[in-house]
């Protein structure tokens, strides 16, 4: 839980820091710009805030891996919830504002998972889990949005390294095998995700786990 505190904090922070102009450049999301994926993170903070305010009296279904589902196929936009997301945030005229919103669903998102029994159980998706695993499915969330952020703004910080380190091993526990070590932490979320194609080193190195790649979490 402290990991995701830590991995919430320093992307929320790399946010405040950026200036409007940034909002308008491309994400690493594919057709997203800065502005949109911000705008999500505001959805995604509001989605913490209701399953933490969500408990559930089943066993749990899920946990910190199997939370996540794999797609065969990447998003393409047409989803009515990412189409939205693009509309609400056009209609931020003033990136100022978007950055309130996030703060301040962001930083309550936050106090509340900092508060939160680990053992708790929640549900979300039709699925239970404890707090605590759920709170550790976001580090992986977390971890690559702010890759994303980052994508073409070389300037800004990353994110912090124990939650590259954590996401790599929740994505090669998704994965159901290891990641070469040739591969920096970074590079095999990005790679696994497809985030962007593998080099041809990297694709010698992965050798018979390429072909399983990438891995379009949702």
């Amino acid at each position: 839980m402290d990991l995701f505190s830590h991995s919430w904090a320093a992307l929320r922070a790399a946010v405040a820091g950026l200036p409007d102009e940034d909002f308008a450049r491309p994400s690493g999301c594919a057709g997203w710009l800065v502005r949109d994926l911000v705008c999500h993170l505001v959805i995604d903070a509001q989605d913490v805030l209701i399953t933490l305010a969500t408990p559930a009296d089943a066993e749990p279904t899920r946990d910190a891996v199997t939370y996540w589902e794999v797609a065969a196929t990447p998003p393409t936009g047409d989803d009515p919830l990412d189409a939205l997301i693009v509309r609400l945030a056009a209609a931020y005229q003033e990136m100022p504002l978007l950055k309130f919103h996030l703060d301040d669903v962001g930083s309550a998102a936050g106090r509340a998972a900092g508060l939160a029994d680990p053992g708790l159980r929640v549900g979300t998706r039709g699925q239970v889990l404890t707090a605590g695993d759920y709170l550790a499915a976001y580090v992986l969330e977390w971890t690559l949005h702010h890759l994303d952020l980052v994508t073409h703004l070389p300037d800004v910080a990353g994110p912090p390294a124990e939650g590259l380190a954590r996401s790599r091993e929740m994505l090669e526990a998704i994965a159901g095998t290891a990641f070469p070590r040739a591969l920096s932490d970074e590079d095999a979320l990005l790679v696994g995700t497809g985030r962007r194609a593998p080099t041809g080193a990297e694709r010698a190195a992965l050798g018979d786990l390429a072909a399983r790649l990438p891995l379009f979490l949702g």
